[in-house]
């Protein structure tokens, strides 16, 4: 195979820029990094008034753990705001009550987790275990400005910094004209060797100034905290601490509830990763879907959730269960009939015949007749209940055809309905000898997202199929208000890729504030995300597979907002979707215009090997296939963009 020497130049002298930029942004991550803290002599004496969560970050050597949570949640007992009690031997069972709703006096991640706890309680109670979320986005959202919150109250106490300073940003983001430039002359050049640089000359500068704010966004993105004079100071003296309690093996297995007795020691012992019962019991991440708790009728009970996968009239239709079941008995009856035909045989033959009949006739009999009676009873006795959302999911998915794109058409809907329970949690904080038991329904994609994880519902239902017909909200759930809350709070902290880029950059000399404006131009951040352009459901349909969103992405970074749709069963990438704005968006779809174009879909779209882009107004949308998605129909690509870009503003 012959390549021109001109076109591995060319490359050569891109990579080339890309190579330096990357090497010198790894000496920056290696000179950065937190440094590694000698512990203090083991001691048991506190020395300071940090707060719990802010010592699990400095003796976790600057990195936000599960630890901080509990530690904190432990702490507002420890300081008496709650109660802890453990009516059983089992610290599983340990529920929590609020000593007093109107405390003050707490910082913004304390005030989270309090409110959390006041947002979920009953009659002042509520089990330690219910704590955990039943949404993946609403999780995701809470650690993330609970993460936030802690890392501005360690910066404040001078005891954490950001890993890159405003210094090292400004740095590598002037480095970032390297590969800028080097790309720039690279696509210069190829104009020059096609002989079409008079007629898009302005193509290479465009490139230069989109490479630099990329490599500008990078280099202001951000990496963590990092290690002070007097945060290493602080952490070798709890560090200290750390050694005392992890001595003792008796303090590991103490439960939440001993926080009565020890007082602060057990909270500062979560936080140095010495309580391994605590650790274990105490949980503010996703929950169990199969053991969920509620408290439905009053009272806080667990509900052990079954989700039928095996019989496939769950959540099926009445019409084709009465197909099924007619084919069936014809098909009997067809057996029957072509058995009086049959040649005679010897009698070991004739057994061996008849046997194989038999079982034809029967069979098939069995189904039709047991299917037919049940779904005649399933559709004249519908019934009506009224309980809580447990959980939801995505439990079926259509295949599609040519016309029509594969989606989701059917989800797992568990619901608390009450009734006798098998134990119950009452108002003196008991623990349930037994958990109540349910099964999933099947809820039907156009209606399943009329209510939320914690809603109480009024449903009417086929009970043999176990198929929701209709749904209609009773009253609003406890997780609803506590997500819109956590979604309307301000972000606890202001800080992103572009202000610190700019902030970088400005300083108050013209050369520095010329530089700022020209990157405000180019990391000007998109006003919508991609998911607030198409639905994982509308994304499943298009690819034939359930998905869900990545959601641990930022909401943009510089130009780009990103969001990549995953698997739901494995968690493989499918789909990458991008909303660029301004120059980004600008150069996005002047490199793309060469290609196959797409009439209809906003202002201009185009489509290429595994990726299509549309573009309306100063936005443009960019899908990109990965993995499994490769294989699926292009007009089901093509689909998703034209609603994606339906929606632009």
């Amino acid at each position: 195979m012959h390549f021109d020497p001109a076109i591995l130049a060319e490359v050569a002298l891109g990579a080339g820029g890309v190579a330096i930029w990357f090497a010198v942004y790894g000496v920056a991550l290696f000179l950065t990094r937190p440094a590694d803290v000698q512990p203090a002599p083991s001691t048991q004496d506190f020395g300071g008034e940090e707060p719990p969560a802010v010592v699990s970050l400095l003796t976790n050597r600057w990195e936000i753990t599960e630890d901080a949570a509990e530690s904190t949640l432990l702490d507002l007992a420890a300081r008496r705001h709650l109660e802890f009690r453990q009516p059983a031997n089992d610290p599983m069972q340990t529920t929590i009550h609020i000593r007093d709703a109107a405390v003050t006096g707490l910082n913004p991640y304390e005030s989270m987790i309090f409110e959390r706890v006041k947002g979920l309680a009953v009659n002042g109670m509520v089990p330690l275990t219910a704590l955990t979320f039943r949404d993946e986005n609403q999780a995701s959202r809470f650690a993330s400005r609970l993460h936030a919150a802690i890392v501005d109250d360690a910066r404040a106490r001078g005891l954490s910094r950001r890993r890159f300073s405003t210094p090292l940003v400004s740095a590598l983001a002037a480095a970032g004209l390297i590969p800028a430039l080097a790309i720039s002359a690279a696509i210069a050049l190829d104009m020059v060797r096609r002989h079409k640089f008079a007629e898009d000359w302005t193509g290479a500068g465009i490139a230069a100034l989109f490479v630099w704010a990329i490599f500008s966004g990078i280099a202001g993105k951000k990496r963590g905290e990092r290690d002070t004079a007097l945060g290493q100071q602080v952490a070798s003296r709890w560090l200290g601490l750390q050694s005392y309690l992890r001595g003792d093996e008796s303090f590991a297995n103490l439960p939440p509830s001993a926080v009565a007795v020890w007082d602060r020691y057990l909270s500062y012992g979560d936080a140095v990763g010495a309580t391994r019962v605590c650790s274990a019991v105490i949980d503010l991440g996703m929950g169990n879907r199969k053991r969920v708790w509620s408290h439905f009728g009053g009272a806080w009970h667990r509900v052990k959730v079954r989700y039928p996968r095996f019989w496939r009239r769950y959540g099926q239709k009445a019409v084709p269960l009465f197909v099924k079941a007619i084919l069936a008995l014809a098909f009997s009856i067809l057996v029957y009939k072509g058995s009086n035909r049959l040649p005679t045989f010897s009698n070991t033959v004739s057994g061996y015949v008849g046997l194989a009949v038999g079982l034809l006739f029967l069979s098939p009999l069995f189904y039709g007749i047991y299917t037919l009676v049940f779904a005649i009873i399933d559709v004249a006795t519908p019934v009506k209940i009224t309980g809580e959302v447990l959980w939801t999911e995505v439990w079926k998915s259509s295949g599609g055809g040519e016309n029509s794109p594969p989606r989701p058409w059917l989800y797992h809907f568990a619901v608390d309905s009450g009734g006798v329970h098998a134990g119950g949690m009452g108002r003196g904080g008991g623990s349930s000898a037994h958990d109540d038991r349910t099964v999933a329904w099947g809820c039907p994609s156009q209606i399943v997202h009329r209510a939320s994880v914690g809603d109480v519902v009024t449903l009417t239902a086929r009970r043999w199929t176990r198929r929701i017909l209709t749904l209609e909200i009773v009253e609003r759930g406890r997780e609803r208000a506590l997500a819109a809350a956590t979604a309307s709070a301000s972000p606890a902290t202001a800080e992103d890729t572009g202000n610190i880029v700019l902030s970088a950059f400005g300083g108050g000399h013209p050369a520095g504030a010329f530089a700022a404006q020209a990157l405000a131009v180019a990391l000007q951040t998109p006003e919508i995300a991609p998911t607030q352009l198409m639905s994982v459901e509308e994304v499943g349909r298009a690819i034939g597979v359930p998905v869900v969103a990545d959601g641990r992405r930022p909401a943009a970074v510089g130009p780009i907002s990103v969001e990549a749709y995953l698997s739901a069963n494995g968690g493989r990438r499918l789909i990458l979707a991008s909303v660029a704005t301004g120059t980004a968006a600008d150069l996005a779809m002047r490199m793309r215009r060469r290609f196959q174009p797409l009439p209809g879909i906003g202002d201009e779209a185009f489509a290429g090997e595994n990726w299509a882009i549309g573009r309306r107004g100063r936005n443009v949308v960019m899908l990109q296939l990965h993995g499994d998605a490769k294989r699926i129909d292009p007009r089901n690509v093509y689909w998703l963009l034209s609603t994606a870009v339906s929606r632009l503003p």
